[in-house]
């Protein structure tokens, strides 16, 4: 796991264009349409300890895209550490891919020895800066892939923050050299239920450092948002993209749909709308993927 490589600078990553958040159900559909999908994330956990055919079916997806794996159980905010087992397992399938980078949550999934089950958040402070940064640190002197980390969605503030969000995500990458990974429909829904001006939020955060973005619909109850990647992209995270990609260097965007799926064609419409929005910044003039 220590083979030698140069180390990448969050600030040189490549750009990779606009791509899908892979889901089994679309297997068939990416594969055929690879010149209309950019890339694909892949969620790291369902290739950990796997049976044979999801290893077939990685070793298919990395025949035809390059792959980011984003994982959801590190638990990088646990303050009694990560777990080794699965640190290395995930580590493992990250170096076989050899991404550009690859991502993770601002979160902990993990405490008491007990697997939550769930992204649960942080409180804001000095303190978890800390163990985020000693977390990252022992990942980062295993695997030289740049890391990118995901603001997650919360239903309350948990008490005992020093920073505000943004500040918070400011500090963090500024400590760790890692980049970001803004999930759009996360910070729109947080600002939604919490209050708070997402594009205020946007201009706190180091501009170099975003590297990537998740865009997708969720539903209401009553007055709250619900993050469920259940509905079409709506208009204030199409808002806020547009708003992104004029400051940013994204070198990526990621449409995540996982329930109420739709037709693959919906979902490349959404990919052709947010390349468009990219190619008015200047960005991507064709499509990158392998296939093209």
């Amino acid at each position: 796991m220590n083979r030698e490589r140069i180390p990448s600078p969050i600030e040189a990553l490549p750009a990779v264009g606009v791509g899908l958040g892979f889901r089994e159900p679309y297997r068939a559909d990416v594969i055929l349409n690879r010149d209309r999908v950019d890339f694909l994330e892949i969620t790291a956990d369902h290739y950990l300890d796997a049976p044979a055919a999801k290893i077939r079916e990685l070793e298919l997806l990395a025949d035809h895209f390059t792959l980011i794996p984003h994982g959801l159980s590190l638990s990088l905010g646990s303050a009694e550490g990560l777990d080794p087992e699965y640190r290395d397992a995930l580590l493992g399938l990250v170096e076989s891919l050899d991404p550009p980078w690859w991502s993770e949550h601002v979160a902990f999934t993990r405490a008491g020895g007990i697997e939550l089950g769930h992204l649960a958040p942080l409180p804001f402070s000095n303190e978890a800066l800390d163990v985020l940064a000693a977390n990252i640190a022992e990942v980062q002197a295993l695997v030289d892939i740049p890391l990118i980390l995901e603001n997650i969605t919360y239903d309350f503030r948990v008490p005992g923050a020093e920073l505000d969000e943004a500040d918070f995500l400011a500090e963090l990458v500024e400590r760790t050299g890692c980049g970001l990974l803004l999930d759009l429909t996360n910070l729109h829904t947080n600002s939604v239920n919490h209050g708070g001006d997402p594009r205020a939020f946007i201009d706190r955060l180091p501009p170099g450092r975003i590297i990537q973005l998740h865009f997708v619909g969720g539903h209401a109850e009553g007055t709250r948002l619900i993050d469920s990647h259940s509905a079409p992209t709506p208009a204030a995270v199409w808002d806020l993209m547009d708003y992104v990609l004029d400051r940013a260097p994204v070198r990526g965007l990621i449409l995540e749909r996982d329930e109420d799926l739709p037709p693959f064609d919906e979902l490349v419409g959404e990919l052709d709308r947010a390349r468009a929005i990219s190619r008015r910044h200047g960005r991507w003039p064709c499509s990158t993927s392998s296939a093209s």
